[in-house]
């Protein structure tokens, strides 16, 4: 099956129907008021032909708002992993629970190391994020990014991060990254995790066997390269 032939998601469907007269838009998630600025600043000073709306929010569930009444629109969301209602991955894990379909770039401050930043790549990349972009880079980097995305007129193109401390600082959108997205069951099992339940507990709120649980446990810690769950509730809060 070629691309052309690839039966259309629903949220590339959903798309195609929206009204031609609306632009594209790109949701910036922040709750520091200069960023979203000068990202929207940035965004609409390097807009070519194509049009291109640019959406705002301060907090998770603001942006989730704005989401669901923009959702044919919006192309791409910039979300900040430090939000003050929601820290660490656990705001990538909701949004995406939520809207499986969204593009989502993260955007991270946290992580002092470079295995740090890493770790979170991996576990933002796991998640099902579109891509992670660390806050060491500049504003218009990340805009350079949004434009490699084809976002911004001319055609997509691999992203390739023109001042970036080091390679593992910027993990870009792949087709080999698709297979490490986690299910909405998986995503479902993790969050239950992140709360501290147990195999038991999970297996009544799903109404699945604990082995079945312990199978779900096992992938999710292996996709995540974790040994533990102690392990895993640590590096995803």
């Amino acid at each position: 099956m070629t691309e052309t032939d690839r039966p259309a998601s629903p949220a590339e469907e959903t798309r195609r129907q929206r009204d031609p007269a609306r632009p594209r838009a790109i949701l910036v998630v922040d709750d520091h008021d200069l960023v979203r600025m000068g990202v929207c600043a940035l965004l609409e000073a390097n807009v070519s032909a194509t049009p291109i709306e640019v959406l705002e929010a301060g907090n998770l569930a603001e942006a989730m708002a704005v989401f669901e009444d923009n959702q044919e629109a919006i192309e791409l969301v910039l979300l900040d992993l430090a939000l003050p209602d929601t820290q660490g991955l656990s705001g990538l894990m909701e949004f995406r629970s939520r809207y499986p379909e969204a593009r989502i770039v993260v955007l991270s401050g946290t992580g002092n190391t470079t295995l740090a930043q890493d770790t979170l790549a991996q576990g933002a990349m796991t998640l099902g994020a579109f891509a992670y972009l660390p806050k060491s880079a500049t504003l218009r980097e990340v805009v350079s990014f949004i434009r490699a995305c084809g976002l911004l007129g001319g055609d997509a193109v691999n992203y390739q991060p023109p001042a970036m401390p080091a390679p593992s600082d910027a993990v870009a959108p792949s087709s080999s990254n698709a297979r490490h997205k986690l299910t909405k069951r998986q995503l479902q099992v993790l969050n239950w995790l992140l709360e501290g339940k147990s195999n038991h507990e999970i297996a009544l709120l799903a109404e699945i066997s604990e082995g079945t649980v312990k199978n779900y446990v096992a992938g999710i810690l292996l996709q995540f390269g974790m040994r533990s769950r102690a392990q895993l509730i640590s590096s995803l809060r």
